[in-house]
């Protein structure tokens, strides 16, 4: 198996072991960020995967990220649900970060949720908010690690696939008119993803804020970029973990970040389900 390029069979082995216990096609995949996995415990009529037990399948070894797969349904719909993910800085590859979205191709979703733990650069976003993905800042891919660097999968998609519309306008409508019924606060924004695992400098976040960032994080655009190549439609949730520290006047962990993930998970659960049934 090459470490750095995928092969369609390190995808169709990895895809060929989870339909052999759950042969249902599912309609959607789910990838549930940092804190965020308690949704997963409630897919109905579960068949339930230890990541590590799924040939080639990116091990995730951080705290909030139970690293479990699980296919069912969630208000009706056949889903396939991450909880949790592996991350760049944790030492693959970048195609291998981009490995469970294309087994999830392989299985037949048409939608992509991807949600994610991040920080605000907003000054405006406070912690336990969430903000809809509108557009992404991909700084890691424009230095060169992108996921689809190396040979292309014709199967999937082009060799230069287009990016002006990363995140579906009609799924971004559903959102906003469940956000709305919901009484939910939904910001509206655009991510940076950088490859930690530091967290940002306030020169760091001064720069982003003037790119026309909101928040920041270490993962999602990666699985963006391969859900759009392979031309599977995506919705991206950003929770808010902690307040833009432009100043330097605070300290930023990993603990505070999975404390909003208690008051996020509620929420971003509510939420999605609520998207879920307007699908």
């Amino acid at each position: 198996m090459n470490t750095e390029f995928l092969a369609l069979e390190d995808i169709d082995r990895a895809a060929d072991h989870i339909r052999q216990k759950a042969p249902e096609k599912p309609r959607l995949g789910l990838i549930l960020g940092s804190g965020l996995g308690e949704l997963a415990e409630g897919v109905e009529q579960a068949t339930r995967f230890d990541g590590g037990d799924i040939p080639g399948w990116p091990a995730a070894s951080i705290a909030g990220h139970a690293g479990r797969v699980v296919l069912g349904r969630l208000e009706g719909q056949p889903v396939i649900v991450m909880q949790g993910r592996a991350h760049f800085y944790e030492g693959h590859s970048m195609s291998r970060i981009g490995l469970p979205v294309r087994v999830m191709q392989r299985l037949g979703i048409e939608i992509l949720i991807v949600t994610n733990a991040a920080g605000a650069v907003h000054p405006g976003y406070t912690p336990g908010e969430l903000m809809l993905i509108t557009d992404h800042l991909n700084l890691v891919g424009m230095a060169g690690q992108s996921p689809l660097r190396g040979p292309n999968l014709d199967l999937f998609g082009p060799r230069f696939p287009d990016m002006s519309q990363a995140y579906d306008r009609g799924l971004i409508d559903l959102a906003r008119q469940t956000a709305r019924e919901q009484g939910l606060v939904l910001h509206e924004g655009v991510y940076a993803c950088l490859a930690g695992p530091s967290f940002e400098t306030p020169a760091d976040l001064r720069f982003l804020r003037a790119a026309g960032v909101d928040a920041v994080g270490m993962s999602t655009v990666p699985e963006v970029t391969v859900a759009r190549h392979g031309g599977t439609r995506v919705m991206g949730i950003s929770g808010i973990s902690n307040k833009a520290n432009l100043d330097g006047a605070t300290l930023t962990t990993h603990e505070e970040v999975l404390e909003a993930g208690q008051v996020l998970g509620p929420r971003l659960g509510g939420l999605l389900r609520g998207v879920l049934r307007r699908l």
